[in-house]
C-alpha cells in the first residue's frame, strides 16, 4: 500500500502511536490520531507530537464520517484488537496494522526479531551488541522501549535491525517478516488481553508466520511447546538447550556453551566469561549466539560481545549493598515465570518484594520455587491478598502486607540481616500503582540508596 495521501488512523497516543504519526506524516500521508481516553487533552498530545504536525486529534468518541473516510488503521500495541470499533473497521475491510507492521512496510536491511514470556529484552540487547560489533549500521527496537516506526527512515539497505517482539505487537502484523527470528520460551502471560494461553501462544508464534526455508527460528528445546512448534513450522529451526547435548545447535555442557550448526563441535566461551548469571541467561546467551550466527557474525566477534555485556536494567539488576545486605531490582519479573527466574538466582536468605497489577496469572508455581530462601514475603498492589491466600495455602506463612513499595524496601530493610538479600521480583505487571516497570524499578532504587542515609 502506498502511504501517500492515504487516510490512517493511528489508534493510541503513547509512545508507539507518537511514533507511527510522526513518520506517516513524514511520508505524505493525512493522519488521524485518537485516543478513547477522555481524561487526555489534545494541547497535551499535540506537545508529543514533531514540530509542524497537522496531525487531527480526536479523545473520546470517533464521529461516523471520520470512520467512513479511513483507509487504513494503525493501532498501538496497548490497544485490544476486539474492540467494538476495531471489529468494525476489519469487517468493513479497512486493513488493521499495528506500529510493527507500518515500521515493516517501509524499512530496509536485515530484521532480526526476539519474543517469548521471559528473558526477551535482556536478548534483545545483547544481540544489538553482537551485531555492532560486526556491522556499522544497527537498530535496536520495539518492546525495549524504542518505537520501530522512530528508526525506519534513517535505515539502508546493509542495516541490521533487532526487535524486541510482544505478543500485543504480533498480533497485528500482515507481511512482517524476520531473516531470523526467536522464540525464548512461553509460559502463561496477559491472559487478561489474550483471555486464552491458546490465544497468547498463536500471537507469539505469528513472528514466523510469513518466514519460508530461506529464514530461520530459533527455538528453545526444553521448552515442551516450542519443541512441539517447531515440528510445525515451514523454516528452518535451530534449537537452544541449557540441559543436554544437540546433534545440532547451541548447547551447554559442563558450564561450556558449544555450538554445532554444520557437524563440528566449537567451543563458544565458558559461562564464567559471561558477567551475567543464572540458567535463564545462559538461555537467553545461546539464543542471541545462534541469531548472529545464522545472520553470518563469525564467532570470535560474537564471544567478544557476550563477554562484554552485562545485565539489562531492572532484570536481576544488582544494586548496592547495605550493612551488609545485598539489593537486587528485577522489576521486569512482570509475571511469575520471570519471578521464578529472579529467585532462582538468590543464593542467601532472601526478603522478596512481590505483588502489583492483576493479569489473571496463578502464583503457585513461584510460591514452590521459594525453595526455602525466601525469609520473608513483603506484598503490596492489587493482587496482594490473592498471593497471600496461595502462599499459606501452600505453607508459606511469613507474609506481610505494605501500602506502598517505600514502606516494603524499609520494612525489608528492618527484616534483614548481613549476608542476605532482599529482591524486588513482583510477580505482577506495574499498572495501577506505576507507569511502568521501568518507574517501579527506578523507584526501587532511589528508596534503597536512601536506606543510606
Amino acid at each position: 500500500m502506498t502511504l501517500e495521501e492515504r487516510k490512517v488512523l493511528v489508534v493510541g497516543t503513547g509512545k508507539s502511536g507518537i511514533a507511527a504519526t510522526n513518520l506517516l506524516e513524514k511520508v505524505g500521508a493525512i493522519v488521524t490520531l485518537y485516543d478513547s481516553n477522555d481524561k487526555e487533552t489534545v494541547d497535551n498530545v499535540k506537545h508529543k507530537l514533531q514540530k509542524g504536525s497537522i496531525a487531527n486529534i480526536i479523545i473520546g468518541e470517533l464521529t461516523d464520517d471520520i470512520k467512513k473516510s479511513i483507509d487504513l488503521v494503525v493501532l498501538s500495541p496497548g490497544v485490544p484488537t476486539d474492540l467494538e470499533f476495531v471489529n468494525a473497521f476489519r469487517d468493513s475491510d479497512i486493513p488493521i496494522w499495528g506500529e510493527v507492521e507500518l515500521a515493516y512496510q517501509l524499512s530496509k536491511g536485515k530484521i532480526l526479531a526476539i519474543t517469548g514470556t521471559n528473558g526477551k529484552t535482556t536478548t534483545t540487547a545483547l544481540v544489538g551488541e553482537i551485531m555492532k560489533t560486526y556491522f556499522e549500521s544497527v537498530f535496536v527496537v520495539g518492546n525495549i522501549g524504542i518505537p520501530y516506526t522512530d528508526m525506519v527512515l534513517d535505515m539502508n539497505e546493509s542495516s541490521v535491525t533487532v526487535a524486541e517482539m510482544s505478543s500485543f505487537q504480533l498480533e497485528t502484523i500482515h507481511d512482517f517478516k524476520p531473516n531470523v527470528s526467536a522464540i525464548l520460551n512461553i509460559t502463561p502471560d496477559h491472559l487478561n488481553r489474550h483471555h486464552t494461553l491458546e490465544n497468547y501462544i498463536s500471537a507469539k508464534v505469528n513472528i514466523t508466520k510469513n518466514q519460508g526455508k530461506e529464514e530461520t527460528c530459533v527455538l528453545n528445546y526444553e521448552d515442551s511447546k516450542l519443541r512441539q512448534i517447531g515440528e510445525t513450522l515451514n523454516t528452518n529451526v535451530i534449537y537452544f538447550s541449557s540441559q543436554r547435548k544437540l546433534e545440532k545447535g547451541i548447547y551447554l555442557q559442563n558450564e561450556n556453551i558449544y555450538h554445532n550448526l554444520n557437524g563440528t563441535e566449537t567451543l563458544v566461551c565458558n559461562i564464567h566469561e559471561l558477567n551475567i548469571i543464572g540458567t535463564h541467561s545462559y538461555e537467553n546467551a545461546m539464543a542471541g549466539i545462534a541469531m548472529a550466527l545464522m545472520i553470518g557474525v563469525p564467532i570470535e566477534y560474537i564471544k567478544k560481545a557476550i563477554t562484554a555485556f552485562k545485565a539489562v536494567e531492572h532484570r536481576i539488576e544488582y544494586v548496592t549493598t547495605i550493612k551488609g545486605v545485598k539489593y537486587y531490582n528485577d522489576s521486569k519479573g512482570t509475571n511469575p515465570d520471570a519471578a521464578i527466574k529472579g529467585i532462582q538466582s538468590m543464593t542467601t536468605p532472601t526478603i522478596l518484594i512481590g505483588g502489583g497489577y492483576d493479569k489473571g496469572s496463578d502464583y503457585e508455581e513461584w510460591i514452590n520455587a521459594f525453595d526455602n530462601k525466601v525469609k520473608y514475603l513483603i506484598l503490596l498492589g492489587q493482587t496482594r491478598e490473592k498471593i497471600a491466600t496461595t502462599a499459606k495455602k501452600l505453607g508459606f506463612h511469613n507474609i506481610i502486607m505494605v501500602e506502598n513499595l517505600k514502606d516494603a524496601v524499609e520494612v525489608a530493610a528492618s527484616k534483614s540481616e548481613p549476608g542476605e538479600s532482599v529482591l524486588l521480583s513482583p510477580a505482577c505487571a506495574s499498572w495501577g500503582m506505576f507507569k511502568s516497570y521501568e518507574e517501579r524499578g527506578t523507584l526501587f532504587k532511589e528508596y534503597v540508596n536512601n536506606l543510606k542515609e
